[in-house]
């Protein structure tokens, strides 16, 4: 007998040809007791007001609604924040980070008030167009922990054809540490080797004020083994 479950449907005609309940019941993944996941999905719209409704809903209120528990309720919320970031994203267009300047320009809003050192990798195309960001490493009461291996894994996972380090510092000061000289030298030689280039590190502040450790002299962007 064929089956005409939400699965067996995005299988055979894609996902974009499902229905609002049917999209629903493919993230929920199963039913309850006595409950079919369709009917699930059914009771959760209902609930909330529709896909309108599913979108402005939190935790609360998921979790208010029969048969949905915690894990249900973030798992359908995370569905809906991914679908509203690549919304967001495909719109807007990726800055270019040519430039020192640039980069911190478009970072210095983002550490402002943060008491602790954050450190970034920003991912970019060939075109030095903003490919993908995230934190890889944040900092305790002294300093950043985070190995040369962390980081090129976090570039190569954002297919990133060039990558940069972006960190501030609390203080104020945006002169790069010994620590901070050291860890660019070994990102920037185990990069070379996965052919992922370390573009630059930049150290920024709150005020603006930056440390680019390329224009500084302390990364070089030759290759040694051409």
């Amino acid at each position: 007998m064929t089956s005409h479950g939400p699965r067996d449907l995005a299988r055979h005609q894609g996902v974009a040809a499902l229905a609002d309940r049917e999209l629903l019941a493919l993230v929920l993944g199963h039913g309850l007791r006595g409950t079919p996941v369709l009917a699930l999905a059914d009771r959760i719209l209902d609930e909330v007001g529709g896909l309108a409704g599913l979108s402005r809903a939190g935790p609360g209120a998921m979790e208010a609604i029969e048969g949905v528990g915690e894990a249900t309720a973030l798992r359908v919320l995370g569905a809906m924040e991914l679908g509203r970031r690549s919304i967001q994203r495909a719109a807007a267009p990726r800055p270019r980070l040519g430039s020192p300047a640039e980069v911190a320009a478009h970072f210095a809003p983002r550490v402002a008030g943060l008491l602790v050192e954050q450190m970034w990798l920003v991912a970019l195309d060939g075109q030095n167009r903003l490919r993908g960001e995230r934190v890889v490493a944040r900092g305790g009461h002294h300093a950043l922990s985070i190995t040369a291996r962390e980081i090129l894994a976090a570039a190569l996972a954002e297919g990133a054809s060039g990558f940069l380090l972006v960190h501030n510092h609390p203080s104020g000061c945006a002169t790069p540490s010994g620590a901070d000289v050291a860890m660019t030298e070994r990102v920037a030689r185990a990069a070379q080797v996965v052919g992922v280039p370390l573009l630059d590190h930049l150290v920024v502040t709150a005020s603006g004020a930056y440390c680019s450790l390329l224009e500084e002299g302390y990364l070089s962007l030759r290759d040694d083994g051409v």
